[in-house]
This record gives C-alpha cells, sequence and structure tokens, in this order.
C-alpha cells in the first residue's frame, strides 16, 4: 500500500510512452484528453489478488472481498455514495459495475469498476473520493498485486495508474478523488491507510483530504 514518503506511480499512455510520471502522495494531475481537451468520462478500475499463505499443509489462498466505493460531496458534505448495495448515484452519473467477491485479475484488467460521467456530475459535487475496503475484515497483508488506475472511458487510454504494495495491518484505503479545478477536473493520489469494513467507517479517515 501507499504509505508516507512512497511514491505513486503513474503511467500515462500517450504519443511520449517514456516511463511513468512518479506522483508523491497528495499530488494533483489535471484530467486532460490526449492532445488537449477536456475528459468527459472516466473509469477508476481496482484489481487485486489474494496472497498466498504457508500453512502445515502447503501453500494456500483464502478468498479476498475488496470493496471499491465512491462518495460524492458538495463543499465537504457527504451527499451520495456509490457501492456494490446502491450502484448509481441518485442523479445517475456515477455507476458502479457490480461487485466482486474474490478478486483475481491481479495486474491485469481490472476486477470492479466505477464509472463517472464528469459531463453528467450536478455543478454542486465538487469532489468524488474513491476507497477501497475489505468487506471481510482481512488486512491488506494478504492481498497482493493490488492496483487503481483511471482510465478516460470514452477510448479506454488508461490515464494513471498506482500499485498497492507492502502489505499492512489495516482493511482499508482511501485511494484517490477526483476534483473540480475551474472548468475541468484533477485527480489527486491520497494513499491514505485506514480500518473499516464499509464506507461510513472510513469518514473519518476521509475528511481530512478533503
Amino acid at each position: 500500500m501507499v504509505r508516507e514518503g512512497q511514491r505513486v506511480t503513474a503511467d500515462f499512455s500517450g504519443a511520449s510512452r517514456g516511463p511513468g510520471i512518479s506522483l508523491t502522495k497528495g499530488q494533483a494531475i489535471s484530467l486532460e484528453k490526449q492532445g488537449g481537451g477536456t475528459l468527459t468520462a472516466v473509469r477508476m478500475g481496482l484489481g487485486w489478488q489474494a496472497a498466498p499463505r504457508r500453512g502445515l499443509f502447503g501453500t494456500r489462498t483464502r478468498e479476498i472481498d475488496l470493496d471499491a466505493s465512491a462518495v460524492l460531496f458538495a463543499d465537504k458534505q457527504p451527499v451520495d455514495v456509490v457501492f456494490f448495495r446502491h450502484l448509481v448515484s441518485d442523479d445517475g452519473s456515477v455507476r458502479h459495475t457490480g461487485d466482486n467477491l474474490v478478486g483475481g485479475v491481479g495486474q491485469g484488467g481490472d476486477d470492479e469498476a466505477i464509472l463517472v460521467d464528469l459531463a453528467r456530475v450536478p455543478v454542486h459535487i465538487d469532489q468524488i473520493v474513491f476507497t477501497v475496503n475489505s468487506f471481510t475484515g482481512q488486512t491488506f497483508q494478504e492481498v497482493q498485486n493490488a492496483f487503481c488506475r483511471l482510465v478516460d472511458e470514452t477510448n479506454g487510454q488508461e490515464l494513471a495508474r498506482y500499485t498497492l504494495d507492502g502489505g499492512g495491518q489495516y482493511t482499508a484505503q482511501i485511494m484517490a478523488k477526483v476534483h473540480r479545478d475551474g472548468a475541468g477536473w484533477k485527480m489527486t493520489a491520497l494513499g491514505t491507510a485506514a480500518n473499516g469494513r464499509t464506507f461510513q467507517d472510513l469518514m473519518p479517515a476521509i475528511l481530512p483530504g478533503l
């Protein structure tokens, strides 16, 4: 997982395919389309695998149920949330693709994803915070090959990715937020460790990052 002092790697796909840009914790990047223009729809994707554990009878894995959520804020007040029990925001601008109970993709595609139609987000919504929590209560020491990535949903271009490694005795992570910046949006990598099985448990950890 991302810890204080560690770097978050953002891999930008575009005309220049040089080394990925490293973002320090809390650093923001502008959400712009390749060649200019404003993004209209993005996908925050999450992937993970259960780490193998050695036991008396050899190596085994235990299924891990991580849940991705998006909390919508207006002037630092939570007004809506999208998660596995509420898959679409009340205004229809944010949509969860569905719950994955076991993970398994790892460094490939997304096990869970949240789609954000930025053009439809109501004007009073100024921040959307993305969180990941272990619904089954297992810590991130039992997770491997986990990542969070941001994709331009209109063309499939991956804008940024960071991996979650190093384990930790906590059950949740405040991953990132997208927030208004003038007429456009920015993404800020938060990388805050927390404990909780649901997004409600994470509110005390979310609020300082707004």
